[in-house]
Formats: structure tokens, sequence, C-alpha cells
């Protein structure tokens, strides 16, 4: 019996229209592009402008994107999950709204948190239900309203994040192609360095919590940024590692896009030269749980079928991982 893989093969993308710049950056903190850039990498981000406007918003034109481009019949999708981690509401699934909005009526759907690592985790539990064999067509969201989290008097984050969605379709194959290996970690040390104090259960909404601003990320950037360098380094070697493979067997890396110094130390400790490493953070600046996907859908007319790539992401929690995987399809 052949053994079924999960292969991505479909991909959408949805980015706001509302481009803010270094320059404008310059008008609400103390910075300036060349401080922004030198630091992050990032030049301008995306942000979602608009009453009433969510994470949904952005979810459902990335799916419309996918279900145009790849001229898939909605109803036949079987499961929607929405890795995010500024769901519209704390209690009703945004998965299940996006579901019903796209016309795939015959899904179930829930979301996924596990902050910037929630792609990534998403995929491998988009795959666990493709390998099962119940389910056929598994469409995985990233989305991240990260604009509705962001104190803009807080030169920390404000210069960091954007808003963005990207979408992918799992579907079983029996060419070995799709996810082949993955390693995820977590360690909930993290949550002293990168969090939103108020608005859950720990600490409910009050006045008090909302005049103080508890409601807004808040980073440790230092702290972050070494956890994240030696941790998105450890496990994309691992992968290499683990799966007998060398630089002239991947030809791409698909890493976070928080920090593009990040970027450069995962590269250079797998050994894969600058021009096999997909980079968009430039444009967008780290989206959340949005960065891979976007990736793959700016980077999809240069992918190949049989393709290698590795995946690495760091978020808050924390959150890790890296995973290898075979790509389905020419675009």
């Amino acid at each position: 019996m052949t053994k079924i893989t999960a292969a991505i093969t479909a991909v959408g993308k949805y980015v706001p229209e509302y481009v803010l710049t270094n320059k404008e950056l310059e008008s609400y903190v103390e910075t300036n592009d060349e401080w922004i850039t030198s630091r992050t990498g990032i030049k301008e981000r995306r942000i979602l402008k608009g009453d009433g406007l969510g994470t949904s918003f952005m979810a459902i034109k990335a799916s419309e994107d996918l279900i145009k481009k790849s001229n898939i019949d909605p109803k036949e999708i079987d499961l929607v999950i929405v890795a995010t981690a500024t769901p519209d509401l704390p209690i009703a699934s945004t998965a299940a709204y996006v579901a019903t909005e796209i016309g795939a009526t015959n899904a179930f759907g829930y979301d996924l948190q596990a902050a910037c690592s929630s792609f990534l985790y998403g995929m491998s539990t988009a795959s666990a239900y493709i390998a099962s064999g119940r389910y056929k067509k598994v469409l995985l969201i990233g989305a991240d309203k990260m604009s509705s989290i962001i104190d803009y008097s807080d030169r920390a984050t404000c210069i960091i994040f954007g808003d963005g969605a990207g979408a992918v379709l799992f579907e079983p194959n029996n060419e070995g192609l799709g996810l082949q290996d993955e390693y995820l970690r977590s360690d909930g040390i993290g949550r002293d360095f990168l969090r939103i104090e108020a608005g859950g259960s720990q600490m409910p909404t009050t006045a008090e919590t909302v005049a103080n601003k508890k409601h807004f990320v808040y980073q440790e950037g230092k702290t972050v940024f070494k956890y994240a360098v030696s941790n998105m380094a450890d496990v994309a070697e691992k992968m290499l590692t683990r799966n007998n493979l060398t630089e002239p067997d991947i030809q791409w890396l698909v890493a976070h896009q928080a920090n593009k110094r990040i970027i450069e130390a995962t590269a250079k400790r797998v050994g894969v030269p600058a021009e096999k490493v997909m980079i968009n953070i430039h444009k967008y600046g780290n989206t959340t749980s949005a960065t891979l996907p976007l990736l793959l859908a700016d980077y999809e007319s240069q992918l190949k079928k049989g393709d290698n790539l590795i995946f690495a992401a760091f978020g808050g929690g924390f959150t890790w991982g890296a995973a290898y995987l075979k790509w389905g399809y020419n675009s």
C-alpha cells in the first residue's frame, strides 16, 4: 500500500492596500529609516484600515485568491484551520466564520494559536489529517491583524509588525511529495519576554488595564532575539542532519520573517546561500502567522515540483520548530 503524504497543491495571499513606511513611523516614535532597516531589514509594512475589518477579512481574501487560482470547489474542502494570534473574537472561531464565508459549507474549522509558529504548527496538523486518510482537502490559512494589538508609541514593537494573510491547500499525494519531517518545540519561559498581559483569564479586561496599555504586545527585544537566533538555527540544522541533506539538496529556506538578522543567522548555520533564502520582510514586516504562507505565495512562480524546502519559525510562548517539505507542483 502506497504511503499517503500531504502535499501543498495551491497557495493564495492577501495584503492590505495601506503601506506604513519607515518615514511615516518617524512621526510616531523617535526612529528613522536607516535605524529600522539596519536592525530589522524592514522598509514598510501593510496595515488593514476600515471599521469592523478583522483577521477574518484578510483570511477570506487569501482563501478566495487560492480558490480562484486553483479553480477548486469550496464545498470539497473538508477542514479550515486559521493559524492566528489575533482572532476576530475571543470565543467565536474565526475559522468557522471564514469557512462559511468562502462557501466551504461541508468543512469544519478551528483556530490554532502558537504566535509566530502558528502556521508551522498548522502544517503539522493539516498534514496529519491528510495522512490519516480521513480528509482530502485541508485549507490552512495564516492571518494576523497585528496592528490591532500594537501600541504605536512603543518603538520596540511598532516598527516590526504588519498585517496580512496567506493560505495553502493540503491534499493527499502518493509520489512522496509534501511534508517529510518536522521538529516542533515549546518552552513556557517565553511568556515573561513576549506577551499581551491583559484580556485573558489571568488578567481580565478592566478600565485600569485599558488605561495602562496592558492589551498591547510587550516584547523584551534582546532576549527574544537571542532565543530566536539560537533555536531557529538549531531546528533548521536538525532537519538537514536528520534527513541526510546538505546545501546542494536544498532549494529554499523558508524562515519566519521577524528580523533579517535572525534569518541570515539561520541561513548561515545550515550553509544556505542568500539566493536560496526567501525574503519579503522588507515589504511586509513581521506578519506573525502569515509570514510563511506569504513567502510561498510571493515565490510560487519560482517553485518547482520536487523542490526541497526547509521551514523554520520562532514565536511567543516560546514556540518554535522546523519542517522539511517537498514542493508538490510546478506553478
